[in-house]
């Protein structure tokens, strides 16, 4: 008897806007699209569950990763898991101090969702946004952005370091000189060109399979 076919591998994405792909088409978001790259590499998923949302902080995210566990959407064990989050409490102006007990909360859950596999889950680092036109606009200084958010990866990457969680930068790619042209219209999130950049990485990075 022909045993019937794989059931395709399921993808939770835990983030913010930058996850959900703010100012692109569901198609061009980063996740559907290392969905695609996978399946060129004989890795089959289902379409990404998204637990993401333009403005979420840390805090933010966790109470709709409740919301999500109460009302029974969430069905761990997945295969992949990918975090991305953290932007917006700096933009609020949060603490690091506050940001990484909540991180590392986020992170341990983000580990259950792949059935305590760490090889299983991505953490992405934070995109620098101080050297876009919206930071430029508003008058925000950029170097201290950039401070504050390579504090805020410090602390994530080490913090997976010690878990053995995959810590992948693409920060260094948001503060090339010409990232400024792979931006939406926004003039701040990122363009389908720049998620596709960020993809290759995570393929050249992460032995995950």
């Amino acid at each position: 008897m022909t045993p019937p076919p794989a059931l395709p591998a399921e993808y939770l994405v835990l983030g913010d806007s930058y996850s959900i792909g703010e100012g692109v088409e569901e198609s061009a978001r980063w996740p559907t699209q290392l969905v695609r790259a996978m399946r060129d590499r004989g890795v089959t998923f289902a379409p990404p569950h998204y637990i993401a949302r333009t403005g979420w902080t840390t805090d933010e995210l966790s109470a709709a990763i409740d919301a999500e566990e109460a009302a029974g959407k969430l069905h761990p064990p997945y295969r992949l898991v990918t975090l991305l989050v953290g932007v917006n409490d700096q933009y609020r102006g949060r603490p690091l101090s506050e940001f990484k007990p909540q991180f590392a909360a986020l992170l341990d859950r983000a580990i259950a969702f792949a059935g305590g596999d760490v090889s299983h889950v991505l953490v992405l680092s934070i995109p620098d946004w101080g050297v876009t036109p919206f930071a430029r606009a508003s008058g925000r200084d950029r170097a201290q952005v950039a401070r504050e958010l390579d504090a805020y990866n410090d602390a994530s990457r080490l913090l997976c370091v010690e878990r053995g969680v995959n810590w992948i930068d693409i920060t260094w790619m948001t503060r090339a000189e010409d990232s400024a042209g792979e931006l939406v219209d926004d003039g701040l999130h990122p363009s389908p060109a720049m998620y596709s950049q960020w993809v290759a990485r995570l393929l050249a990075e992460t032995p995950w399979q």
